[in-house]
């Protein structure tokens, strides 16, 4: 079964903590750092957190991994999403 919710961080912190409020709360969670070379719909998981490092690198760069992300994310079976900055 796919993930039901996908998030973004902005950074390995954030995604920590976002991942451990979800497990606190009754959920299945998974926390990758960058995109993982499998589907998302191969994780066992209510949600996924991708942690990325977009906080501090350039914006076009933010940009492009944020997006790559959600698309991961998207092509996984996520149906909810949210992304997780400072």
């Amino acid at each position: 079964m796919s993930p039901v919710l996908g998030c973004i961080a902005d950074d390995f912190t954030g995604a920590t903590d976002l991942a451990g409020m979800l497990v606190r709360h009754g959920m299945r969670a998974v926390q990758t750092i960058g995109v993982p070379d499998i589907p998302a719909s191969e994780i066992d998981a209510d949600a996924v957190i991708v942690a990325l490092k977009s906080r501090t690198i350039p914006a076009d760069e933010a940009i492009a991994q944020s997006l790559e992300a959600l698309e991961w994310l998207q092509a996984g079976g996520c149906q909810r999403f949210y992304f997780k900055y400072c």
